[in-house]
């Protein structure tokens, strides 16, 4: 894929790199050219000094044949403003924006814009450290209907498979985070010790979902 990135600060710059490890182009757009400093050496995508919401500026940065684009500059508007440019004059789907008001973020991604609150993820992030129990939200759809969601589960459940949790809790089991990596169970798969649940779950349901997991399951007589 060739990735337009605007904004060259560390996320920027380190999102950049990751890209290219994985075999795709990168153009990075700042409006300070000293911004570019944070690259490595070793950067071999092109780089654009100005401001990442005007057309000339994203044109040279190959937006017209770009399979994504990210916003990561520090200001909300700006990273707005460029998504929808991105999207809407230009035809990129996959676009995504980091906004710092949560308010806002939660807004535009009703809008259909994906964004990344970064002041709530770090809040999420700390308190989950801090206090493991209780669900925690991983997504959420635009209508708010539906949530993805890491539950805790009672040790109870280890050695009972997938299909007994989801027919106990009325609730679909996405995947697993087992050793660290992303598990995609099947209806026979057993819980392991240490494995990390994620649901997809209606919104509303998410205490009783909780209330369910957080207890043993019922032994069958």
């Amino acid at each position: 894929m060739h990735v337009v990135i605007m904004g060259c600060g560390r996320v920027g710059s380190t999102v950049a790199h990751i890209l290219e490890t994985h075999d795709h182009t990168v153009a990075i757009v700042d409006q300070n050219p000293e911004a570019f400093r944070r690259l490595q050496p070793g950067f071999e995508g092109s780089t654009v000094a100005g401001v990442g919401f005007d057309r000339d500026v994203l044109i040279e940065a190959g937006i017209e044949r770009a399979d994504a684009f990210v916003a990561v500059s520090s200001g909300d508007n700006s990273n707005i403003l460029a998504a929808r440019v991105a999207r809407e004059t230009f035809g990129v789907d996959n676009v995504v924006a980091r906004i710092y008001d949560p308010g806002r973020a939660e807004v535009y991604q009703r809008l259909g814009i994906p964004t990344v609150a970064t002041v709530r993820w770090t809040a999420d992030q700390i308190l989950r450290k801090l206090f493991p129990e209780g669900a925690q939200t991983e997504w959420v759809d635009p209508t708010g209907t539906v949530q993805l969601a890491e539950f805790p589960v009672s040790s109870g459940w280890i050695g009972q498979t997938v299909d007994k949790l989801e027919d106990a809790s009325g609730a679909r089991l996405a995947f697993l985070t087992r050793y660290g990596e992303g598990l995609l169970p099947t209806a026979n798969t057993v819980l392991q010790d240490g494995d990390l649940v994620h649901v997809l779950v209606n919104t509303e349901r998410i205490p009783n979902v909780a209330q369910v997991l957080a207890k043993d399951p019922e032994v069958e007589i």
